[in-house]
């Protein structure tokens, strides 16, 4: 039997105007969905590969071997007392995941087009997923870093304590930037050309294959305006006891991530309604 107009319910879907909230408790919600995104980005990433899970430790290694000849040797560059392949590998393990996080999560709107345009989600899960999917090479890379420390006789001291938060310093930088690009990147699809030289440039406006200590205050505090400066640093710091204590350089490292993390979701969000036309 039917309901008559008055009893049926009346719903009206509209789209959103200007900014709009960023409704986290929705994200919750398609908790289950997100997981599956990132399990789905693990398995694609070593689908069909001959070497799998090697090349999560491959690029960071051989990234080393580059530094240590061109930077270590060649160039004498100082390492803070620290043997050159260990404190360049140290660097590169955090870099790791944030450029690939970075690459993989700006295009992955664009990957997904066909479920943004079937169904109903917070879009915002599939950036999450990208950049969360690399924490799998991380602690890859980051077992084989602990055994070069073991190597070189390097002991963690008790500021590895540290570290889980330099890592989530590293997802929130990598994650702000990628909602500003992955939302972009629907838009205008020539940002996905500009992504590799924005990557490339970064690295080497980051000290990876060099200290941060070559600069003095004030300075060195400025310099941390870049996120990825107070994560290296602060990993440095954590895993091989270097003398300089980083914290002003967290400090503003994190109000810029931070920064960019809201700016981006609230950027992302006023653009999301959008993408199923124009993705």
């Amino acid at each position: 039997m039917g309901l008559s107009r008055e009893q049926a319910a009346e719903t009206r879907i509209e789209p959103s105007r200007g900014w709009v909230s960023l409704r986290l408790g929705e994200l919750w919600g398609y908790r289950e969905l997100l997981y599956f995104l990132i399990w789905r980005d693990v398995k694609v990433r070593y689908k069909q590969t001959a070497l799998g899970i090697g090349w999560a430790v491959i690029q960071p290694f051989f990234t080393m071997v580059v530094f240590s000849l061109f930077f270590g040797r060649l160039a004498k560059m100082p390492s803070d007392g620290i043997p050159y392949p260990i404190f360049s590998f140290a660097a590169l393990v955090p870099w790791g995941f944030f450029s690939n996080g970075l690459t993989k999560a700006s295009s992955s709107l664009v990957g997904s087009s066909n479920l943004i345009k079937k169904v109903y989600f917070p879009r915002l899960a599939i950036p999450i997923a990208g950049v969360l999917s690399g924490v799998v090479d991380f602690f890859i890379a980051f077992i084989m870093l602990i055994g070069l420390m073991w190597w070189f006789g390097i002991t963690p001291t008790r500021n590895v304590l540290w570290l889980p938060l330099f890592l989530l310093l590293a997802c929130a930088t990598c994650l702000g930037v990628s909602l500003w690009l992955s939302a972009l990147n629907v838009k205008y699809r020539d940002v996905q050309y500009v992504i590799p030289f924005i990557t490339q440039f970064w690295l080497f406006a980051t000290p990876v294959a060099y200290p941060s200590s070559l600069l003095s205050e004030p300075w060195r505090s400025l310099y941390a305006i870049n996120p990825m400066v107070g994560v290296i640093e602060g990993f440095r710091w954590a895993l091989l006891g270097t003398d300089t204590a980083p914290g002003p350089l967290v400090l503003v490292s994190s109000v810029v991530a931070l920064l960019l993390l809201i700016s981006g979701a609230f950027f992302f969000r006023r653009f999301e309604k959008t993408f199923a036309d124009v993705v």
